[in-house]
């Protein structure tokens, strides 16, 4: 599905480690003006906020066990009172089966977390956990830390979309392409097809290969078969003490909301109006994390939900913050909390931008492109 990325450009294969462009910076004092409300250090450029962020790296490993019971626990709890209503009402046990996405979506951002190696101080433990969670998820723990570190090692870069992005074309390349062409690329940036068709795709069918890493190794064929196996297991237990019921009134709902929820929130995390998209020559890792994310800010129920993952941009510049670090980040500097701020109303208007306007540096729908000049 997601390579009709192609159409954008050819994504280059590149090796990325989450920590290595933090590694890789200078060591020189940061530059900083202050701010006067809080006398917090609030750098000059995105590379000065990066090292400014890793005094919030830190996980408190009692803080982060907690957040996993909050959320497995309910988690297990809504799943077990759906299935027991399943026998009185299916439209209530759907209904709750609905309202258990909230937590698969939550059991999602645990899963992220560990794969940046930023929710216990133990990778191995971090690894396992997050594998664990995987089956619940239905997402590959390997494969998907694997391209997820290409998604922050490339965000941005005109000259290697392809892997852990979302089909964009500059407004170029859309003129460029045939009736065809363009039919097809818009009915990809289509809402009912991007969230909709492609959550399905992604979590039931691309997951069960390691698309993108087919000739990496065996560990990511290890990696996604192991989990279709844990999955195939599940499933059948499901089947055996509850009926075919259980899966298609239950399991089914919650895993398709909780895809369909969780695929807006990465939409929105790049997709807005003046988000960064660069050529390699122009193109800059830590820019692109603080000018290419969102700060999208959201109602207190939907940041729990969503592991304060709307604070993007600070995510970006700095993946091995706890996520319930994120908004601590955001007391201490005002900077952050007001940049590349989207609101709920305002990211609904994100939905109609389909092209990037090289030009104008903003993305663009498809009419205000019509009126651009060639």
């Amino acid at each position: 599905m997601w390579k009709l990325a192609a159409m954008a450009a050819k994504a280059r294969p590149i090796s990325y480690s989450p920590d290595r462009a933090a590694r890789a910076l200078p060591t020189e004092r940061p530059i900083t003006v202050t701010d006067p409300r809080s006398n917090a250090e609030h750098p000059a450029n995105a590379r000065d906020w990066s090292r400014v962020l890793t005094r919030y790296r830190a996980p408190d490993p009692a803080r982060s066990v907690l957040e996993l019971i909050v959320t497995l626990a309910p988690f297990l709890a809504t799943w077990a009172v759906a299935w027991w209503l399943l026998s009185y009402s299916t439209a209530l046990a759907m209904l709750f089966a609905l309202g258990n996405a909230a937590f698969l979506v939550r059991l999602f951002m645990i899963q992220h977390d560990c794969g940046h190696g930023s929710f216990f101080r133990s990778k191995r433990l971090c690894n396992w956990l997050g594998r664990a969670i995987g089956v619940v998820t239905l997402t590959p723990y390997d494969v998907w830390r694997e391209t997820h570190a290409i998604h922050h090692a490339t965000t941005g870069n005109l000259d290697r979309r392809g892997i852990g992005d979302m089909p964009t074309l500059t407004v170029a390349e859309y003129r460029a392409k045939g009736p065809v062409g363009r039919g097809l690329y818009r009915l990809v940036r289509h809402p009912l097809f991007l969230f909709g068709v492609v959550p399905f795709y992604s979590f039931f069918l691309q997951n069960r290969l390691p698309v993108g890493l087919m000739r990496s190794g065996w560990r990511y064929w290890l990696s996604a078969m192991a989990t279709n196996a844990a999955i195939a297991a599940v499933l059948t237990a499901l089947v055996w003490f509850g009926g075919w019921n259980v899966v298609l009134f239950i399991f089914f709902p919650t895993m398709l909301l909780a895809a369909s929820t969780g695929m807006w929130f990465f939409y929105v995390q790049h997709q807005f109006e003046h988000t960064s998209w660069k050529s390699e020559a122009d193109w800059d890792v830590q820019d692109a994390a603080l000018e290419g994310s969102s700060h999208y800010d959201l109602p207190p129920i939907l940041r729990w939900i969503t592991g304060n993952i709307g604070v993007h941009h600070v995510h970006h510049l700095a993946s091995r913050i706890p996520f319930y670090r994120l908004p601590e980040v955001l007391r201490d500097h005002d900077a952050l909390a007001n940049s590349n701020r989207v609101t709920l109303r305002e990211s609904l208007g994100c939905v109609r931008l389909a092209l990037w306007d090289e030009s104008a540096g903003r993305l663009v729908t498809f009419a205000e492109a019509r009126g651009l000049p060639t």
